[in-house]
């Protein structure tokens, strides 16, 4: 397994695989990697010859310092487990010099709307930065597919829509979310979690399951208010928002829609840590 943390380095690897006819998968990281990381890595390998993974924390799609300072870093242990998934791999681990350059800065995109909702509405610039970064890997790796997990399901939508503006040639696959065995979907950001709290994060995902049973007889409104108060009712964890949105355009369901595709979006604070989940509903 090659390891590289320059560009120029990289490139000319991937040149000399790509000469060999060798296909190329692309899984963008910010390390602290789980199992959900790995179901990426492992649908990649089946897919093509060679699996990049990136490790990067990108600051750009932080709108606060003191979550970037927080956000864990494993870099050793995270190339440990790579290295014992498969010798067809890349590791890029560069810094944010090599990525920026001087400028550190998002490009602005016009995403028609998906970066306003949800996500967008409580982090400012996020989807920006996000863009920006997985724009900069795309083109640097030059993947036949690039794949993503579902657990950022509008990070996802915004990424595709990413790659129809700027008519990049790579397909993005989005793959399933991988969950702790209460149902927690798995996160970097769990290891900040208490072991108590984490436990009992398994809520999340139950309430999702609940409003899924609701869906089919019950109105948005009605589940919208039924999933705040229970949320009110129980202290370790603060409801940022929970929303029920057109799968494809984001756009919050009002009345649903016949041969419309619904999904259920929740943040949620707990011990300090924001925890996101989503669950398609029809």
């Amino acid at each position: 397994m090659h390891v590289f943390d320059h560009k120029k380095e990289l490139v000319s690897f991937l040149e000399g695989e790509r000469k060999k006819n060798r296909t190329i998968g692309l899984v963008p990281t910010m390390g602290a990697l789980h199992k959900g990381h790995v179901s990426l890595v492992e649908k990649a390998l089946s897919e093509n010859d060679l699996a990049v993974v990136s490790i990067f924390v990108n600051p750009t799609q932080f709108d606060k310092k003191d979550d970037l300072e927080k956000y864990p870093r494993s870099l050793d242990n995270d190339v440990a487990i790579l290295r014992e998934i498969s010798k067809n791999m890349v590791v890029f681990a560069p810094t944010v010099d090599e990525i920026y350059g001087d400028n550190v800065s998002s490009q602005s995109y016009n995403f028609d709307g998906l970066d306003k909702v949800m996500e967008g509405e409580f982090r400012a610039g996020h989807f920006n930065g996000v863009g920006t970064v997985v724009e900069l890997l795309l083109r640097t790796v030059g993947p036949n597919k690039a794949y993503f997990g579902e657990k950022d399901f509008q990070q996802l939508q915004i990424i595709r829509k990413m790659a129809k503006i700027k008519k990049l040639p790579y397909a993005i696959i989005g793959c399933p979310i991988e969950r702790e065995p209460n149902g927690l979907a798995m996160s970097s950001r769990n290891e900040r979690l208490s072991e108590t709290t984490k436990e009992e994060a398994g809520f999340i995902h139950q309430t999702l399951l609940t409003v899924k049973s609701k869906f089919g007889t019950e109105s948005a409104s009605s589940i919208r208010h039924w999933v705040k108060s229970e949320f009110e009712e129980n202290p370790v964890f603060s409801l940022e928002y929970f929303e029920i949105a057109d799968e494809d355009t984001l756009t919050p369901m009002l009345k649903k829609q016949d041969g419309q595709k619904y999904r259920a979006f929740i943040a949620v604070y707990a011990d300090g840590v924001r925890l996101i989940d989503n669950l398609r509903l029809n």
